[in-house]
């Protein structure tokens, strides 16, 4: 009789595995998560099957934690103008902790034929609409998610890019600031004031 594959070991894998990979990125051979599970590659594909199989569960996990982390920091705070709320959470996104999802998940952005997680590229444009919204909403913006999304995905690029961490803050800073402002995101050119 054969042994049975034990779901608690597996988790314990996969955690360790995902702190790993959020902690040194997204690695390309098993050793490292071997080495950081303190097991052997051949005991990870005994209970993934395959590398790939181990990496999508380990991006799933590292998604999770993400949209967990950086839903706390949208969430609408009843006390708080949620320009506020956004300043913070650019600082959280960007922060060491924000970084750590951004290094694991720019492979998948630049992989073109997404063979580890076909359609990531949507739902990771897609699943951060909602919580802007709701948050948008409190300052009667809520039109302008799909705008504030597009921003701070490109300021991520110009991040990950440039490394010019004081001008994307200060890009980000001004771009909240004019949210307020409801000529400057309505889509209309100022008026001259003639």
């Amino acid at each position: 009789m054969g042994r049975h594959k034990q779901p608690e070991i597996r988790e314990r894998l996969l955690d360790a595995c995902t702190d790993a990979a959020l902690a040194g990125g997204l690695p390309d051979r098993l050793e490292p998560f071997a080495a950081a599970t303190g097991t052997s590659t051949r005991m990870l594909l005994y209970h993934f099957g395959t590398k790939d199989a181990l990496l999508r569960a380990v991006l799933r996990q590292a998604r999770a934690r993400q949209r967990r982390d950086w839903e706390a920091l949208l969430r609408v705070r009843p006390d708080e103008d949620y320009r506020t709320t956004l300043a913070r959470a650019w600082a959280g996104m960007t922060g060491p902790d924000g970084q750590r999802y951004l290094a694991v998940f720019n492979r998948l952005r630049e992989d073109a034929e997404q063979q580890l997680w076909p359609g990531f590229r949507r739902e990771a444009t897609t699943d951060w609409l909602v919580p802007l919204e709701g948050g948008l909403r409190t300052i009667g913006r809520r039109e302008l998610a799909t705008l504030v999304l597009a921003v701070i995905r490109g300021l991520f690029l110009d991040l990950d890019a440039t490394g010019d961490t004081e001008r994307a803050d200060q890009a980000w800073a001004a771009f909240v600031a004019s949210l307020g402002d409801p000529q400057v995101t309505s889509g209309r050119p100022p008026t001259s004031g003639r």
